[in-house]
């Protein structure tokens, strides 16, 4: 990882899993930010557009994860990585992520050590 702050914008409806992901991505180094709506989604990017990466929750209560991906993407001109993060199949992730053009898909199943494991890979790859 270079020298440059890493900041990740983190979007999930669960407050524990928000805690948790700010909890271990910030003690990895990381600049968090969380949104537990998609209201609190656009404030976030209203003010700051530069996230490295996006991790996005697809189950959310108001809108898929993978559409708002999609929107972030090609509508708003979102330039991070765009990741979904979920406990749905990695088969259906795999198709959800591709179906949005979006960069890949962290499962849930692996644990929040193997999100900052994923993570660290990913933001390694960013300039």
């Amino acid at each position: 990882m270079s020298e440059r702050e890493r900041k990740i914008l983190v979007v999930d409806d669960s407050e524990i899993i928000l805690a948790t992901a700010e909890h271990a991505l910030t003690a990895a180094g990381y600049t968090v930010i969380t949104a537990n709506t998609f209201a609190e989604l656009s404030e976030r990017l209203a003010s700051n557009r530069e996230y490295d990466l996006i991790l996005m929750d697809v189950q959310m209560p108001e809108l898929y994860g993978d559409d708002v991906g999609a929107i972030l993407r090609y509508t708003r001109e979102v330039q991070g990585k765009i990741f979904l993060f979920s406990s749905l199949p990695v088969a259906q992730l795999e198709q959800r992520q591709k179906e949005a053009g979006l960069d890949g898909f962290i499962p849930k199943q692996g644990g929040i050590e193997a999100m900052v494991e994923r993570v660290n890979e990913i933001l390694a790859e960013v300039p």
